[in-house]
């Protein structure tokens, strides 16, 4: 199940405050993005303890019991994981990947709060979260009468969301810094092979292993822990930046003319990287009507032309790279800029 409609994970507590306490809520979203973990902060923050039930990891008998003799009577009894006297979030992880016999045996804790004779104690909330078959994710079809139980809110990934936690959670600087300037990197949808993919998951990962390791590790190392996590045009970007801040190599000495591009063999992710950095800040800054420009927005345009040139002479695949569409062929800058580009390089180049 996929929908147009989001909520980023800054949203995502007040729409299950206003919610969950009344109505059971399936969050979807793709894989890593912060789904359990949103989760839980919201059972904290309630004073609520989160007990989680992983849908992939059940049998039916793991939520309706097994059966009891009591007074000479059978019933069934719900296993302690459950049965609490205290309000508490039950919070049923990859519910969509269970089997349909696990999925029939939510009906009723989900939509009556009950199983069997037990009810949820007064207060307890209950929230579902999976992942979508479109992410080549383990997901199975839901019953209609199952979605039908649910409130459901689908959550995205989001930069500007996830780098505030991550400088409140320690999250190592060169993490922070790279994904301020790409916020595009955060997240990319899986591959369907098996191979790592970006995730705010994955970027939390790299952290961790470079907290460990220090400021200190060498580029190879580096190399085989961003490997290890990150897509693999992630990685290339990703190595290239903390690059630049060994080498103090950074874009806007290029824009100022203080430096020029990198142009050592040895230096060729540098330059991709600094090319990339450079069709982003250009489609960052560069206003789409150049008739409400500025002039020094003007003679930002005139400068970036001119670098274009001095680019394609070290690399013309990293300057075509710059004014490339975008993977749908949508254009990624301006139409007025790739106009003056198509009409001024040809001159620009005579020039030299």
């Amino acid at each position: 199940m996929e929908s147009a409609i989001t909520v980023t994970p800054a949203r995502l507590p007040d729409v299950l405050l206003h919610v969950a306490v009344v109505r059971p809520v399936f969050v979807w979203g793709a894989p890593g993005i912060g789904k359990s973990s949103l989760v839980r902060a919201f059972a904290e923050a309630l004073g609520l303890e989160c007990v989680t039930l992983v849908g992939t990891q059940l049998a039916p008998e793991d939520l309706i019991g097994v059966p009891e003799l009591r007074e000479g009577r059978s019933r069934f009894a719900p296993p302690e994981t459950i049965a609490r006297s205290e309000p508490y979030c039950l919070f049923l992880d990859e519910l969509n990947s269970s089997t349909p016999d696990v999925q029939k045996a939510f009906y009723s804790l989900i939509l009556d709060r009950r199983i069997g004779a037990y009810e949820l104690p007064a207060g307890s909330i209950v929230i579902g979260a999976g992942n979508r078959s479109s992410d080549n994710a383990l997901a199975r079809p839901m019953a209609s009468a199952l979605v039908n139980r649910l409130v459901h809110v689908h959550l995205r990934a989001d930069a500007a969301d996830w780098l505030d936690w991550a400088a409140r959670a320690g999250v190592h600087p060169w993490v922070i810094d790279h994904l301020t300037l790409r916020p595009d990197h955060l997240w990319q949808r899986p591959p369907k092979t098996e191979e790592p993919f970006s995730t705010p998951r994955s970027w939390h990962m790299l952290s961790d292993a470079l907290l460990s390791y220090g400021d200190g590790i060498d580029e190879d190392t580096l190399r085989v822990l961003a490997t290890g996590t990150l897509g693999a045009a992630h990685v290339h970007a990703f190595t290239a930046y903390v690059k630049t801040l060994r080498h103090r190599y950074d874009l806007e000495a290029v824009l100022k003319g203080e430096a020029a591009w990198p142009s050592r063999p040895q230096d060729r992710d540098l330059l991709y990287y600094l090319a990339e950095t450079f069709r982003a800040r250009l489609a960052h800054d560069l206003p789409a009507d150049k008739d409400r420009a500025p002039a020094a927005m003007r003679a930002f345009a005139h400068r970036a032309k001119s670098m274009l040139v001095d680019l394609a002479e070290i690399s013309l695949e990293c300057a075509q790279l710059v004014i490339a569409t975008d993977d749908d062929g949508n254009a990624v800058l301006p139409t007025w800029f790739m106009v003056e580009v198509g009409r001024d390089l040809p001159r620009l180049v005579a020039r030299r």
